[in-house]
């Protein structure tokens, strides 16, 4: 995609990736991404906000150089990460006269990651200002909205906030602006923030109120589109860190030779019976940025695994890692764990659990194929859960 119009002398020259499907080697990317760059004339001097991934510089460099700018004063530095600083070493080699505008922290990180030299930055502080001429760039420190160095810019004249990670969605389009495709791109956010951000959800608190507070016309991230109702994504973003959860129960499962799929069959049977909301993921073959989305807003994650080896079948492990580093609002844990002559997996899994802040319920252990009596024990944990939402208010 060419640079485009964002506003008067605001310019679009980020890149689409139409055909990348997995992000930090995990991420499965159902719709590709983008690396958003915003470059802004001022009659001064002329700054771009973020540059893209070093694999697409050629297709941003045509962007730029398609402006007909013959300088760039100042390559402001939002985030490290190399998806949105990548492509800086380029910038200042075609444009020897630009300066790296970024925090201490960051500053650091890009002369680790990418080995420019200290000469080449400008550092400021939270509530900085930069004039453009008639163009003014106020920076907002944003820590800990996915590492510790995020910041956002403001324009001010123009009400436009540009946020890199914070609020961004990986969604390759060619239309510029959200516009009336609200549902596709709040999925998209939504499975963003689940698989990036949920962890900092308490930081993120503190940063949505900075926003708050500001008066802004558009808000530009750095992966997806630019939400021209910068309160669709603000008020999704007041939800989704709230401590609200849903009357759902997200079903992680794993059944090696039937007993553990007979008794989640019967267990989301009788959940439904309760009107509650199951999602199951059968974690053969997990979308990992499904679950991430389905534990969002779940009161109740159900974990099911066979004996394998003793302890947790790796699968089950694998999701249970990613559970503790997302860390969810999720306020009840269950486990349920078939056997055959032992093992260690229900302690395993109480293990790997160290940042869950919730209740764990009494878990359900079967020793083979689930008996009479065993579909029992998972009708009462069916209405252990029911219980449970009852007392919060959700059922």
């Amino acid at each position: 995609m060419a640079a485009r119009k964002v506003k008067n002398d605001v310019f679009y020259v980020g890149v689409q990736d139409w055909d990348r499907e997995l992000f930090d080697e995990l991420i499965p990317l159902n719709e590709g991404t983008s690396y958003n760059s915003y470059l802004i004339k001022g009659s001064q001097k002329n700054a771009l906000i973020d540059t893209v991934d070093p694999s697409k510089k050629d297709l941003f460099i045509e962007n730029i150089k398609s402006l007909g700018l013959t300088r760039i004063d100042y390559v402001i530095s939002q985030h490290a990460e190399q998806d949105h600083s990548g492509s800086i070493p380029k910038v200042l080699e075609l444009y020897p006269e630009a300066k790296v505008v970024t925090n201490q922290k960051c500053k650091e990180f890009l002369k680790s990651l990418l080995l420019i030299d200290d000469s080449k930055f400008i550092t400021i502080n939270d509530g900085d200002e930069l004039s453009l001429g008639d163009k003014t760039l106020k920076f907002l420190f944003t820590p800990w909205v996915h590492w510790p160095e995020t910041m956002s810019t403001y324009l001010k004249e123009d009400k436009i906030l540009f946020t890199c990670d914070f609020f961004g969605s990986h969604v390759a389009s060619t239309e510029l602006f959200v516009g009336q495709k609200k549902d596709r791109v709040i999925e998209g956010a939504k499975r963003y923030y689940a698989e990036i951000m949920m962890p900092f959800r308490s930081s993120i608190r503190s940063n949505i109120k900075k926003v708050e507070e500001m008066k802004i016309d558009l808000i530009a991230p750095s992966h997806g589109q630019i939400y021209d109702q910068p309160d669709l994504i603000i008020n999704a973003y007041k939800d989704w860190i709230s401590d609200n959860v849903e009357n759902k129960v997200t079903v992680l499962y794993l059944s090696m030779h039937g007993s553990t799929q007979k008794m989640i069959e019967r267990l989301i049977d009788d959940l439904t019976k309760f009107d509650i909301v199951v999602e199951p993921f059968n974690l053969t073959k997990m979308d990992v940025g499904k679950l991430a989305i389905s534990l969002v807003d779940s009161a109740t994650a159900v974990v099911a695994t066979p004996t394998m080896l003793v302890g947790v079948h790796p699968n089950v492990a694998y999701a249970m890692y990613l559970f503790n580093a997302l860390r969810p609002k999720t306020k009840f844990v269950a486990i349920v764990n078939s056997y055959s002559w032992g093992g260690q997996a229900i302690e395993q899994i109480k293990g790997i659990l160290s940042s869950f802040k919730g209740e764990l319920l009494s878990p359900v252990t079967v020793n083979g194929y689930p008996k009479a009596e065993d579909m029992k024990a998972i009708d009462s944990l069916a209405e252990s859960i029911f219980k449970k939402h009852k007392e919060i208010g959700i059922a």
